[in-house]
């Protein structure tokens, strides 16, 4: 393959290994001791995912166009969503009140829909200003 760059690398970043544990940490926390807060577990958990998406991924991997990351999030978490939609999580034959129902979803939501939308423009705008040491102007 010559001339050509992979778009990613196998590689482990313990920053963003950080940021994945503290983001999962606090998901768990919302879903447990923050779950009676309307708005916390309603729409901020969504606004978190995708982010924890991200950290997860940026991990194990060293991406070089962040954008179209992000896109593949957004386009990943619309699917999840739509997939609940078709109770996608009781036709795989998962208990409710399983993990795999519970990680899956189990009811379809505009208002998720915006959430996802929402966490990945934020994620967009840190990409945005985020500095690279790496890259010299």
């Amino acid at each position: 393959m010559e001339g050509k760059e992979l778009a990613f690398r196998v590689t482990f970043n313990y920053t963003y290994f950080l940021a994945t544990v503290f983001i999962f940490l606090t998901e768990v926390l919302i879903a447990t001791k923050l779950k009676d807060i309307f708005f916390v577990r309603a729409y901020l958990g969504d606004v978190i995912v995708v982010m924890l998406i991200y950290t997860f991924i940026k991990t194990f991997f060293r991406i070089e166009d962040n954008k179209k990351l992000i896109l593949g999030i957004l386009i990943f978490s619309f699917l999840i969503e739509f997939a609940q939609y078709f109770n996608i999580a009781e036709k795989l034959g998962f208990r409710k009140g399983s993990l795999m129902y519970i990680v899956i979803g189990n009811s379809f939501s505009w208002i998720d829909i915006l959430c996802y939308v929402v966490g990945c423009l934020l994620l967009f705008v840190f990409v945005k200003f985020q500095t690279n040491p790496q890259k010299k102007y």
